[in-house]
C-alpha cells in the first residue's frame, strides 16, 4: 500500500503535467529551435528498451529451452507492455494535438493529400511499437490463461469468481487444451522473437536515417538492440529483487536465476561498451571533421558530465559482474540493477541532446535544459508504470505457476533432484529439503 501510495501520486504529478502541456502547449517544455528533439524522445528510447527484456525471457529462452526463464517470464512480459504504454505516451505528446494521433496511421481520409510518408522511419516506429504491444499482450494473457482457471477454482467471492471465470476462458486444463497452448506459445515465440531485434532497430533508424553527424552511423541497430536488453534485464532484477522479498518467493526466484541475469547483462553491457569504442574509431577512421567534432563535443564538450556518467554506469559498472561475490550478491545486484538504468537514460540523453546542441551553424548553437513539466512527464512515466506492475502483482499470479509446476522434480523425501546419466558423479545443486527445483543447478559450487 506504501509503494502504491508513492506511485499513485507520481501518476498525479503525470496527469498535472500533461494537463499544463495540453492546455498551454509544448512550449512548456524545455525544447528550442536548435533542439527540437531531447527530453521527451530520450524518455521514449529508455522505456521501449525497458521493455525488450520481457521479450527475449518470453520468446527467445523459450525457443532455446531454457527452462529457469519459467519463474521470471510473467513478470516480465508484464513489464514489456507497461513500459511500451509509458512510451507512446511521449510521442502522441509531443504531437501538440493528441487528439488527431490516428493521422499517424494509413486510413483513408477526406483531407486531400494527407496521407503518411512511408519513407519516414518514424511511420516505420508506429508499425514496429504497435506490432509490439499487440504481440506482446497477447503472449502475456495466453500465458496467463491456466493460471486465471487454477484461480477462479479456488476463488471464494462472487465478484473473484465471475472475473477470473471470464478471463480464464473456460480453461478445463485437458490434454487438448495444453496441446493447444503449447502450440500457440510455440507460435507466438516465433513471431516475438524477429520483433526482439526489429523494434529497436527501428528505433534506432529515427537517428541512423538523417545526416546529422553524431546520428548518422550504421553502427546504430546493433548497439540499440543490446542497450535495449540490457536495460531490459537491469529493471527485470529491479523489480524481480523487491518482488521475491513481498511475496515470499525466494523458493522460486532463486539466487541462480539472479546470477544468470546478471550474466545476460554483464554480455549486453560489454557490447554496448565496445560500441562506444567503435563510434570513436569511425569517427576519427572517416575523416570527416564534423563526425569527429561531434564525439569529441560529447566527451569533453559542455555535456561532458552526462557522458561520463554514461561510460561510469553502463561500461565500467557492470564489468564488477565477474567478480562471483557480486554476481551472487542480492543488495549489489540490486544497486547495479538501478545503476545500469541510469546509465541507459543518460546513454539516450548524449545521442540526442549533444548531436544536436552543436550543429553546422555555430550561429544557432543552444544548450538543453528541462522545465519542471518535462521532468513531471518523466517522474510521472514511472508513477504510470509501477501503479500498474502493483496492479498487476496484486490481482494477477505474478509467477507463472502452470510452467512452473512443469520443472518440479521431487524424489520421495520430497526434495528436488535433477537427472543426470550417473547420478554418483553428477553434481548435486547446493540446496535444502522440500524447495522446489524450478532454480537452475548451481555448478560454481563444485569448480
Amino acid at each position: 500500500m506504501a509503494a502504491l501510495s508513492v506511485a499513485l501520486l507520481l501518476l498525479g504529478v503525470f496527469f498535472y503535467s500533461v494537463y499544463r502541456t495540453l492546455w498551454y502547449g509544448i512550449g512548456e517544455w524545455g525544447l528550442n529551435k536548435t533542439i527540437g528533439w531531447a527530453w521527451d524522445i530520450t524518455n521514449f528510447v529508455w522505456w521501449v528498451g525497458i521493455g525488450h527484456a520481457g521479450t527475449l525471457i518470453s520468446a527467445v529462452l523459450l525457443l532455446f529451452r531454457q527452462k529457469w526463464r519459467t519463474s521470471i517470464n510473467r513478470a516480465a512480459e508484464a513489464m514489456t507492455i507497461f513500459a511500451v504504454i509509458c512510451a507512446a505516451m511521449f510521442p502522441v505528446l509531443h504531437m501538440g494535438r493528441p487528439w488527431l494521433a490516428y493521422w499517424v496511421f494509413p486510413l483513408q481520409n477526406t483531407f486531400g493529400s494527407l496521407w503518411v510518408n512511408f519513407n519516414s522511419p518514424l511511420l516505420w516506429d508506429v508499425f514496429a511499437i504497435s506490432t509490439y504491444f499487440t504481440v506482446s499482450l497477447v503472449f502475456w494473457y495466453t500465458g496467463l490463461v491456466p493460471d486465471f482457471a487454477t484461480i477462479r477454482d479456488r476463488a471464494k467471492g462472487p465478484i473473484a469468481k465471475v472475473a477470473y471465470s471470464l478471463l480464464s476462458m473456460g480453461w478445463k486444463g485437458s490434454a487438448k487444451h495444453w496441446s493447444r497452448y503449447e502450440t500457440v506459445s510455440l507460435i507466438l515465440a516465433g513471431v516475438s522473437t524477429p520483433l526482439v531485434l526489429s523494434v529497436h532497430t527501428i528505433v534506432s533508424m529515427d537517428f541512423a536515417t538523417s545526416v546529422v553527424p553524431g546520428w548518422h552511423t550504421t553502427i546504430f541497430p546493433p548497439y540499440f538492440v543490446a542497450g535495449a536488453i540490457f536495460s531490459g534485464f537491469a529493471m527485470v532484477l529491479t523489480l524481480m529483487l523487491i518482488t521475491r522479498v513481498v511475496f515470499k518467493l525466494e523458493d522460486y526466484i532463486t539466487i541462480e536465476h539472479i546470477a544468470l541475469m546478471n550474466k545476460i547483462m554483464m554480455v549486453t553491457g560489454s557490447i554496448v561498451g565496445v560500441a562506444y569504442i567503435t563510434e570513436f574509431f569511425i569517427a576519427w577512421y572517416s575523416q570527416v571533421e564534423y563526425e569527429s567534432y561531434a564525439f569529441i563535443n560529447r566527451a569533453t564538450g559542455p555535456y561532458w558530465w552526462a557522458y561520463a556518467a554514461m561510460m561510469t554506469c553502463n561500461v565500467i559498472t557492470p564489468q564488477l559482474v565477474w567478480f562471483r561475490k557480486v554476481r551472487y550478491s542480492i543488495p549489489l545486484t540490486f544497486i547495479l540493477s538501478i545503476i545500469v538504468n541510469i546509465g541507459m537514460w543518460f546513454e539516450r540523453f548524449v545521442i540526442i541532446v549533444t548531436s544536436l546542441h552543436r550543429d553546422y551553424l555555430p550561429s544557432s548553437w543552444a544548450m538543453f535544459s528541462p522545465t519542471i513539466i518535462d521532468v513531471g512527464i518523466y517522474v510521472g512515466t514511472i508513477g504510470l508504470f509501477f501503479t500498474l506492475f502493483l496492479l498487476f502483482a496484486k490481482f494477477f499470479p505474478v509467477i507463472n505457476m502452470a510452467e512452473v509446476k512443469s520443472v518440479l522434480k521431487y524424489t520421495v523425501d520430497n526434495g528436488p533432484t535433477y537427472t543426470g546419466r550417473d547420478p554418483h558423479h553428477a553434481p548435486q545443486p547446493v540446496t535444502t529439503h522440500g524447495v522446489p527445483a524450478s532454480a537452475p543447478v548451481n555448478y560454481d559450487k563444485h569448480d
